[in-house]
């Protein structure tokens, strides 16, 4: 029988904590308590009451007639406005992207004259207002009376008036994106530089050309960089479209204007307009939210940005939560 002295069962001491829990003097686990934030409660009831405030002067304004804004919000000429809004930011948008990915591929050439263009085309359409440019296109005619397009040296050639080619929807197409493309163009260039050399240096020496490592390493990686901002001039662009109303397109500003000069609802249908650029814009929101979500996968330096039911279940776990507890976080990890 040995005479050596029985140790004490580990398991059965009286402290659970695990080995990493820090303690105190006397061998027990410190319990966090968290620090209470009174002034945060006291700015988000002020808040709330400001809100209140606000919504209150405008719902129960006797000024506005709530029920004729119902009423117009869906008329075939709101509609119809709208359906036009849409239409040209799509197509102005598409306009500004293909300008933009080529002027900043140009603005980093090693080609002087093709930086210098690049540079040239940047300074000129980033410099100006929106509202001159969209005046510029209309009136272009007055500058170039016919447009030619033909064979030089030869007699195959097609010749129109200016005016019956840039129509009113064109003038205001080029000049939206023609803008557009130029903002754009930094846009991409800045992403594009985010992109480490040593990627391009890797694409080259396994074989591929200048083209195919840009459109497959390159800008794959800039789309990270590029998306946020360009979801942003997206969603800019449809409220810029308000601005070709000087030019009478009849787009959803312009049909608001036209109706309110008829019954004299001007409030109203301002509000019509602005419900639908809202409700547009919260759509166009969602989707940038998605795609900056889906170009973020593979990202080393952050983890994928939470969806809103996953915020909403954190937030409601939170609420659950009992003092001094743990809750997975909205992206999955476990906070206190």
């Amino acid at each position: 029988m040995s005479d050596s002295p029985v140790m004490p069962d580990q398991g059965t001491s009286k402290s659970d904590s695990s080995p990493d829990a820090p303690s105190g003097a006397s061998g027990e686990a410190i319990r966090a308590i968290p620090v209470k934030h009174y002034w945060r409660w006291v700015g988000a009831v002020i808040a709330l009451l400001l809100a209140a405030v606000v919504i209150r002067l405008f719902v129960l304004s006797p000024n506005i007639d709530w029920g004729a804004v119902r009423e117009f919000l869906t008329v075939p000429r709101i509609m119809a406005g709208l359906r036009l809004t849409l239409i040209y930011t799509v197509l102005s948008m598409a306009l500004a992207v293909v300008l933009a990915v080529t002027m900043a591929v140009m603005r980093m050439s090693v080609n002087p004259v093709l930086s210098t263009i690049s540079w040239l085309y940047i300074w000129l359409f980033r410099g100006t207002p929106a509202l001159l440019q969209i005046l510029f296109w209309f009136n272009i005619g007055l500058i170039i009376p016919k447009l030619w397009i033909g064979i030089p040296f030869t007699e195959i050639y097609f010749e129109a008036d200016t005016n019956r080619v840039i129509s009113t929807s064109v003038a205001a197409v080029l000049a939206l994106g023609v803008c557009e493309g130029a903002y754009l163009a930094e846009i991409v260039r800045a992403g594009i530089q985010s992109v480490e050399y040593g990627q391009s240096e890797a694409a080259l020496a396994l074989g591929m050309k200048r083209s195919l490592a840009f459109r497959r390493i390159i800008l794959p990686q800039a789309m990270r960089a590029i998306i946020p901002p360009t979801g942003n001039e997206f969603i800019g662009m449809l409220k810029t479209t308000s601005l070709v109303s000087v030019i009478a397109a009849r787009e959803l500003m312009t049909e608001a204007q036209n109706i309110a000069a008829q019954n004299f609802l001007t409030i109203e249908l301002l509000i019509v307009a602005a419900s639908w650029y809202l409700f547009v814009t919260t759509i166009m929101t969602i989707g940038q939210y998605y795609i900056e979500r889906y170009y973020a996968r593979g990202s080393s330096n952050r983890d994928l940005p939470p969806t809103p039911i996953q915020r909403m279940r954190a937030s409601f776990r939170r609420l659950l939560l009992p003092a001094g507890g743990s809750v997975p976080s909205a992206s999955g990890r476990t906070t206190s």
